[in-house]
């Protein structure tokens, strides 16, 4: 990285852009972690008690999650519950970004785009309320299904998960179809009228030629769309129901609500080696590494 920064900035500003990225990545991320971790490993003491006797390192707050049913529930509920959203905002987004980058033209194609953006020059907080209001029990998708005569009388889409997966599906597709449609378009069209020459159908062809292509893509796509559901806190908070809580707003109500700092960085950390848990199994399964995701 070094003998590409200085052969176009100069050796000079390419050691000054390393060190602003070596401060960055000390004081922005790994300081904050070991802090959390040193937090995670103290139990939640008095002012006056931190330092003493009975402050020391234990695994308690940890083992507060494997005790704690309800708890541990809705941690393997939002693991359960992230990659299902993963994998819808991939069923969405593979068809839309084979569109993109193979199908349209390039003037379809930068609409398409333009209209996918446009949404998320707003608030994530402010795009989730759209959605809250679509979805209520009396809200504009209730009445065009009766209006339609499709169902006799209005539908609790807020009640569960389903509000919360498709808040989630639509909050975080762009974070799967650029990836997927940049791993696509690179793709030779050649290969692509060589199979269905050979007589392989749409789906054949997708699968041992478009696929195997876009797996870094793909990858990537995964990893970003996971991490962001497993860390959402607003979508499920708006539009979930008290019975469908996500681990996120347990989190928030450590640190915000229980003044346990301690617990909530527990609870975090587990959450962040999930996280890492999840990446490590898409790269194996897809069979990518770090240096083919960052292409």
């Amino acid at each position: 990285m070094f003998r590409q920064l200085a052969a176009r900035f100069g050796s000079p500003l390419a050691m000054a852009i390393l060190g602003l990225l070596g401060i960055w990545l000390i004081v922005m991320v790994t300081l904050p972690q070991l802090q959390m971790i040193d937090y995670s490993l103290r139990p939640n003491l008095l002012p006056a008690q931190q330092g003493g006797p009975q402050d020391g390192w234990t695994l308690a707050n940890y083992a507060t999650l494997f005790a704690n049913d309800i708890h541990r529930a809705i941690f393997f509920k939002t693991l359960w519950s992230s990659v299902l959203v993963t994998l819808l905002t991939l069923g969405v987004s593979y068809p839309l970004a084979w569109y993109l980058a193979k199908v349209a033209t390039p003037r379809q194609a930068a609409l398409c785009i333009l209209l996918l953006i446009i949404p998320f020059w707003i608030n994530e907080i402010l795009r989730t309320y759209s959605w809250f209001i679509i979805l209520a029990f009396r809200g504009p998708l209730n009445e065009v299904l009766m209006m339609l005569g499709l169902i006799d009388r209005p539908i609790r889409f807020l009640s569960g998960d389903g509000g919360v997966m498709v808040g989630m599906v639509y909050a975080y597709i762009l974070f799967m179809v650029f990836p997927v449609y940049n791993a696509i378009e690179s793709l030779d069209d050649n290969q692509v009228r060589a199979a269905r020459d050979l007589g392989a159908g749409t789906v054949r062809t997708h699968r041992r030629i478009v696929i195997p292509h876009a797996k870094p893509g793909i990858a990537t796509g995964c990893i970003m769309t996971f991490m962001l559901a497993a860390g959402s806190y607003a979508v499920p908070a708006l539009l979930g129901s008290p019975g469908s809580r996500w681990f996120t707003q347990i989190i928030y109500n450590w640190f915000f609500e229980g003044g346990n700092w301690n617990q909530g960085a527990a609870y975090a950390f587990l959450l962040l080696v999930l996280c890492i848990g999840f990446m490590s199994l898409v790269m194996k399964v897809f069979k990518v590494g770090l240096g083919d995701i960052a292409k």
